[in-house]
């Protein structure tokens, strides 16, 4: 695998630690600017809108340009973003930093897609988007935890510096690793993107990651609470539990690209389903602390089992616009998460137990399958082609890639 996939890691670590380490820091931000934690916590949904409206409007704005030079630009926009958020002086400003700091995300992880399956051969492809999304999921074994312990220390300010110095060292390294010539962005118009975008197979394709993904945040935004009144774990024990979660995620995110560069669409049914029961299985495993743990990587494990096999095959049914539709599936992601979490927030409210909002999480896996089957039955009926490296729409012809390394 090239050097240049270490770069998109190094992005994708310091994207994910800024993502998440806002959820442990909330106390100290609210004590600090004087606010109530509810109102901190507006500082996440600041945060995802601004990944959801920063995907496929930064994508579709440069889309023309080289796509190193556009890597390059969404992490100086990273770096600005958490540098203003350490030097906020009220939480007015402090949430339009943060709003700030999601635009790139989505595009980010869109453009450095399309640039990791260019890098390889067409065997290769999803295995290589597993290595730049290991940068997130390492960011929640590492990043995360290290960056929230030097808020709770040095002050939550501090933490967003650091996490601009990993922006300025993933600029350098997409600087001296991705080649200058590779990609030049899609040559079709902002017109034929959104053409391409607005096909059934990519609407659905993007609907899976909107029912699966919602399936992992309607269980995993109440965790701690599960953890700690179903399993009784002391919530000092939650920390280490969401790092297991991490190391789950990585490997499901690793064996997950290994397994669709043979099968993109049995690896995504595979994930799916073993998300299925590993949600219906979850009040089983809160019985005890040691199944708890179990639990948590296992639930890490079966949901990032998909998100390579998802992303390519988004890219690849919107060959057209590769860019686009790949940033569209970043913003997919955050929708799951707002949705996922609010429907698993009224099953707890209409106090159905701690572990409602698992059983509530495998209605949606469930459902993440039937969009998934729908998908691949209109794929058949059309006659359209699916594997690794191939495209499986119709709206246009994959444009050759150069392969290094």
């Amino acid at each position: 695998m090239p050097l240049a996939l270490l770069a998109l890691a190094v992005g994708a670590f310091g994207i994910g630690t800024t993502e998440f380490v806002m959820m442990g820091l909330l106390p100290n931000v609210a004590d600090d600017l004087h606010i109530s934690i509810p109102t901190a916590g507006h500082l996440v949904s600041a945060y995802a809108l601004g990944v959801v409206i920063g995907a496929p409007l930064l994508a579709a704005v440069t889309a023309r340009l080289p796509r190193r030079r556009v890597l390059i630009g969404l992490m100086v926009l990273f770096v600005v973003g958490n540098a203003l958020s350490a030097a906020a002086p009220d939480y007015h400003l402090l949430a339009a930093a943060r709003f700030l700091s999601g635009l790139p995300h989505g595009a980010f992880f869109g453009v450095g897609a399309v640039v990791a399956t260019g890098l390889v051969a067409p065997e290769r492809k999803a295995r290589s988007v597993s290595l730049m999304f290991l940068g997130l999921t390492v960011a929640n074994i590492v990043g995360v935890p290290v960056a929230t312990l030097m808020g709770q220390q040095l002050g939550w300010r501090a933490t967003f510096l650091a996490v601009s110095a990993i922006g300025l060292a993933a600029i350098a390294a997409l600087a001296l690793l991705v080649p200058a010539d590779h990609g030049h962005g899609d040559a079709v118009g902002l017109r034929g993107e959104m053409r391409a975008l607005g096909s059934l197979p990519v609407w659905l394709a993007l609907g899976t990651t909107v029912a699966g993904f919602g399936a992992l945040f309607s269980a995993y935004s109440y965790v701690t609470p599960m953890l700690t009144d179903s399993a009784g774990f002391a919530e000092a024990s939650v920390t280490l539990l969401l790092a297991l979660f991490g190391v789950g995620a990585t490997v499901g995110n690793l064996l997950g690209g290994r397994l669709a560069d043979h099968s993109l669409r049995g690896t995504l049914f595979g994930g799916l389903g073993s998300l299925v029961l590993v949600l219906a299985l979850f009040p089983l495993f809160m019985k005890a602390e040691w199944s708890a743990a179990v639990g948590v990587a296992l639930l890490g494990m079966a949901a990032f089992t998909t998100g390579s096999p998802l992303q390519l095959m988004v890219m690849e049914k919107a060959a057209a616009a590769p860019s686009l539709a790949s940033s569209a599936n970043q913003a997919a992601f955050n929708l799951a998460n707002a949705g996922g979490a609010w429907i698993g927030g009224l099953a707890l409210a209409a106090g159905l137990g701690a572990t409602s909002p698992a059983v509530a999480g495998a209605a949606l896996a469930v459902l993440g399958l039937g969009v998934a089957a729908a998908d691949a039955a209109v794929d058949l009926r059309l006659g359209l082609a699916q594997g690794p490296g191939r495209v499986i729409t119709g709206a246009a012809p994959a444009r050759e890639v150069s392969h290094q390394g």
